[in-house]
């Protein structure tokens, strides 16, 4: 009996033991490392909450976004990340061995849910249905966000008069700056703001009015970096604005007061054509198919007739006439010997024209008159050398400007050296030098006169004679003082210009 007993005690204790071992596996314990970050960005975000089911430690995220929870017992496990404003995410893990290390990243989203719009933009500036507003203007507003979020605004811009929409999109600040807007024209605009969240929000439409065109009389040409030519429209203290842009080489500009418009050239494909615009430089349109040509482009001109209705202008030897609208070209004159017109002006009283005939190199000039069926009824000029041009009738259509290189200087690179500027008297065929009457500076050359609207005064182009220096807009005043006709700079580096 004694000896059945000591068996059943040792199976006892064998199966103790046993269980002892059985819980020393169970307590055996690993760790959970990870790091959460924005989805689409992998901002790490700090502070959130990281938690476990079965429970375990409960941790926060440090600065980087990492955190570890350790002495976690093997086993499954379903971990939880939680931070306000995200979506809450779950990841599994299985701890399988002591010691074991399990590493997991938490991607989580926008919890667009919680998260509320940003408030309605407030239009700030300029007040609506403000007017007089200019051509560059800072557009301001407001707006909020209750959360404290990064703000992005889109401004649209509607210009009545083309019903063009400007769409800016992605500002960063509560103003911008448009610039480039047209004379006299009504805008509307509205403001939308993003808070990368929720849907944009539009504050209400307003509206401004620009200033209205400025009569301004002088037009010149400046040329840019590249060389290209663009046309200021510009009062007599040089308050201007760009009529053209010099993405497009445009020059030779020519203002008529009664069809309210500018008239230039404009190379289009290698070719030189006829545009017409409004004074702002609106509602342009190409007037011309068959090109202006003659031995120079720079030399190139054309004229309107008196009311804004007809443009003459040459190509090679032949003078055509053309409606302002491009209907209606007729050939009213060609040279017998095919020597090429380079140059044509329009008297006012539109009885006659003035032409400058040149050969392929530019010398061998005529300057003379037709009448408007294309009868010579007076020579001005002929028989010298060196160039000549410039043309220009006085308002009463009895006097007519043009320059003559006095030098008599010819050359393959049509240089001049002593260009001056003469008055021709076409009743009594007398002729004025104003060029020295307003004692034009030695080494340089006056180039394309023009009479003021009312005859009291002359614009011209003066530059060096080496052909590279700058040009500047020069006015003679045809009042003598002390003997002289008096000369004062009005524009600087600029040329071409014109006075109606």
């Amino acid at each position: 009996m004694k000896n059945i007993l000591k068996y059943i005690l040792v199976l006892m204790l064998g199966f103790m033991v046993s269980c002892s071992e059985d819980l020393i596996g169970e307590n055996t314990t690993g760790s959970i490392k990870g790091t959460v970050v924005k989805k689409g960005t992998n901002t790490p975000i700090a502070n959130v909450k990281i938690s476990t089911s079965p429970s375990t430690t409960t941790v926060f995220t440090g600065t980087d976004g990492s955190f570890t929870i350790t002495d976690a017992p093997v086993g499954d496990y379903s971990v939880k990340a939680e931070y306000s404003g995200y979506v809450a995410n779950y990841q599994g893990i299985n701890l399988k061995n002591d010691g074991q290390t399990v590493t997991v990243v938490f991607e989580m989203s926008d919890d667009s849910s919680l998260n509320s719009s940003p408030s309605i933009p407030v239009l700030v500036s300029p007040a609506d249905n403000s007017v007089e507003q200019p051509l560059s203007l800072n557009l301001s507003w407001t707006a909020t966000d209750p959360e404290n979020d990064s703000l992005k605004f889109d401004l649209i811009l509607k210009n009545a008069n083309n019903t063009v929409v400007q769409n800016i999109n992605g500002i960063k600040t509560k103003n911008y700056n448009v610039t480039n807007l047209q004379y006299n024209n009504t805008y509307f605009w509205q403001v939308a703001v993003s808070d990368g969240v929720n849907a944009k929000v539009f504050s209400e439409t307003r509206q401004f009015k620009t200033v209205v065109t400025p009569t301004n009389r002088f037009h010149y040409v400046k040329k840019d970096s590249n060389g290209n030519y663009y046309i200021v429209s510009a009062n007599e203290t040089n308050v201007n604005f760009n009529l053209t842009t010099s993405s497009q080489n445009s020059f030779r500009p020519r203002l008529n007061n009664d069809a309210n418009k500018v008239a230039f050239l404009r190379n289009v494909g290698g070719n030189f054509q006829i545009f017409t615009s409004k004074r702002d430089g609106s509602d342009m349109m190409q007037v011309t198919t068959l090109p202006a040509t003659g031995f120079s482009n720079a030399e190139i001109d054309f004229s309107w007739n008196k009311v804004g209705s007809q443009l003459i202008y040459a190509n090679f030897d032949k003078l055509y006439r053309i409606n302002s609208d491009g209907t209606g070209l007729t050939q009213i004159y060609a040279t017998s010997d095919g020597s090429l017109i380079s140059e044509c002006d329009w008297s006012y009283d539109g009885s006659r024209i003035a032409l400058k005939t040149n050969n392929l190199s530019g010398y061998g000039v005529k300057i003379f008159i037709i009448d408007m069926s294309g009868t010579v009824t007076k020579s001005v000029l002929s028989g010298v050398n060196g160039g000549a041009g410039g043309l220009n009738f006085s308002a009463d259509s009895k006097k007519l400007l043009y320059t003559r290189d006095v030098a008599g200087f010819e050359n393959i690179q049509y240089r001049q050296l002593d260009s001056r500027i003469f008055i021709y008297d076409l009743d009594n065929n007398t002729q004025q030098d104003i060029s020295a009457m307003s004692q034009k500076t030695n080494g340089t050359n006056d180039l394309d006169p023009r009479f003021s609207p009312n005859d009291a005064d002359v614009i011209l182009v003066n530059t060096s004679n080496d052909n590279v220096s700058a040009k500047n807009v020069i006015k003679i005043t045809l009042t003598a003082t002390n003997g002289n006709y008096p000369r004062a700079v009005l524009f600087t580096n600029a040329e071409m210009p014109d006075w109606e």
